[in-house]
C-alpha cells in the first residue's frame, strides 16, 4: 500500500508518518510511504511521479491548496483516492471535498481511524469522521436553496431519474436493483451511463446533484 503525504508542517507529517508505520507493523499491513509533500503544487507532481494508493492531504497550504491540488489530481486520475486529512470543520472546505470526489475528510486528532479508514477507502468505500458525517444532510440541504433546473435533466430517462433518486436515498445497487426490478449489472451499466451523462464522478456527488437539482421538480 503505497502512501502520499501532504501538509506544510513537517512535524505533522513525521508524526503521521510514525503513526502509519508503527500501526501497520502492528496489524502486519505492507504500508510504503512513497512522498512527503510541503504544499498543493508539490503534491501534484508527486502524484504523478509515485502514483500512490492513497493521498492523506490538508486543506490549508501555500502555493495552491488541498482542495485545488485534489482537483488537478482527480483531472490526472480520476480513481484517485484523496483523503483530507485537516483540523479543518469549516463548512465550505467539507463541501468543496465532496463535490470533487474526495474519498475521506478526517481531523488530525482522529489518529486511532488513519488505518481504519485508508483500508475502507482501497476497499472501494468513503470515509468521514463523526463530526463531519453529522454535518452532511444539511450540506444536502442546503443545495436546495435558489434551485434551478438544469438542462441536462431533459436528457434523462424516466428510469434514469429514478435510479438517481434511489441512490440519493442511500441504497446500493442491490437494493436498488430490487426496486427497480433489474439485475445488479444492469443497474452498474445504467449508473455508469448516468454519471457520464451529468459529468459527476460518483455516487456521493450523483446524491448532491439530486438535491440540489432534481427533488421537487416535475
Amino acid at each position: 500500500m503505497k502512501i502520499l503525504l501532504v501538509d506544510d508542517d513537517l512535524l505533522v507529517t513525521s508524526g503521521i508518518e510514525i503513526i502509519l508505520k508503527a500501526k501497520a507493523a502492528d496489524l502486519d499491513l505492507p504500508l510504503t510511504i512513497v512522498g512527503i509533500a510541503a504544499d498543493g503544487q508539490e503534491a501534484v507532481a508527486l502524484y504523478e511521479e509515485t502514483a500512490p494508493d492513497i493521498v492523506l492531504m490538508d486543506i490549508r497550504m501555500p502555493v495552491i491548496s488541498g482542495i485545488e491540488a485534489g482537483k488537478q489530481i482527480l483531472d490526472q486520475d480520476p480513481q484517485a483516492r484523496i483523503i483530507y486529512l485537516t483540523t479543518f470543520l469549516e463548512d465550505d472546505y467539507i463541501i468543496d471535498a465532496l463535490k470533487i470526489g474526495a474519498k475521506g475528510y478526517l481531523l488530525k486528532t482522529d489518529y486511532e481511524s488513519l488505518i481504519p479508514a485508508i483500508d475502507a477507502v482501497i476497499r472501494g468505500q468513503r470515509v468521514f469522521g463523526d463530526e463531519i458525517v453529522a454535518k452532511i444532510p444539511g450540506y444536502l440541504a442546503q443545495c436546495q436553496t435558489a434551485k434551478k433546473v438544469d438542462p441536462l435533466l431533459a436528457d434523462l430517462k424516466e428510469k434514469e431519474k429514478t435510479l438517481i433518486y434511489w441512490v440519493a436515498q442511500g441504497l446500493n445497487n442491490k437494493e436498488i436493483a430490487q426496486e427497480m426490478h433489474f439485475s445488479e449489472g444492469t443497474i452498474r451499466n445504467y449508473l455508469s451511463e448516468i454519471l457520464d451523462k451529468l459529468d459527476v464522478r460518483d455516487r456521493t456527488q450523483l446524491a448532491i446533484y439530486y438535491f440540489k437539482n432534481m427533488e421537487g421538480v416535475d
